[in-house]
């Protein structure tokens, strides 16, 4: 893991109805160091938005590190630390013996990158004047009234609830 100081990560992700056209942001702070990236998909939800923020910011680091992450979405940050995606993953991605999870292909990426840096998440109330918050929604926002947003592909074409990452394949 790099260095003591933990890497801050926050995180937002903004969509232009639910769904619709969508983006979302990360800033990295480091000591001084700063580091701001955002991208959009052009048909999706808030909550995917919310989820891909937090990959973009995880993934951008080049080394396994300590992470604290900030986010505003209680959907990513609630189910992290109540340990409700570990148990929806062990029992198949079922949230009851009749229910999938949702959006099944991004908590799977999210596990994969706790695997490799430690990470806190912490819930930071959204709009209350955090200004990195405030940064990242912006951003989001930004990116989210683009033209010509790549797709969602997963999203447009009905495969959120399907199990898409190479760790998490079932054994035949």
């Amino acid at each position: 893991m790099t260095g003591s100081k933990p890497i801050k990560i926050y995180t937002d992700g903004a969509c232009l109805g639910n769904p619709g056209p969508g983006g979302y942001a990360a800033v990295l702070l480091l000591g001084r160091g700063r580091k701001e990236v955002s991208a959009g998909r052009r048909q999706t939800t808030n909550n995917r938005m919310e989820l891909l923020a937090a990959i973009l910011g995880l993934s951008t680091l080049k080394q396994p590190s300590k992470v604290e992450l900030y986010s505003d979405s209680k959907y990513l940050v609630d189910n992290i630390l109540q340990g409700n995606v570990r148990r929806w993953w062990g029992n198949g991605w079922k949230l009851d013996r009749k229910t999938t999870a949702q959006n099944i292909d991004l908590w799977e990426i999210i596990l994969d990158l706790c695997r490799i840096h430690n990470v806190t998440f912490i819930w930071v109330e959204g709009h209350s004047g955090n200004p990195e918050n405030e940064r990242c929604d912006q951003l989001a926002m930004q990116t989210a009234r683009r033209a010509n947003l790549p797709a969602d592909e997963p999203y447009e074409n009905g495969k959120t609830k399907l199990s898409t990452h190479s760790l998490f394949a079932k054994e035949e």
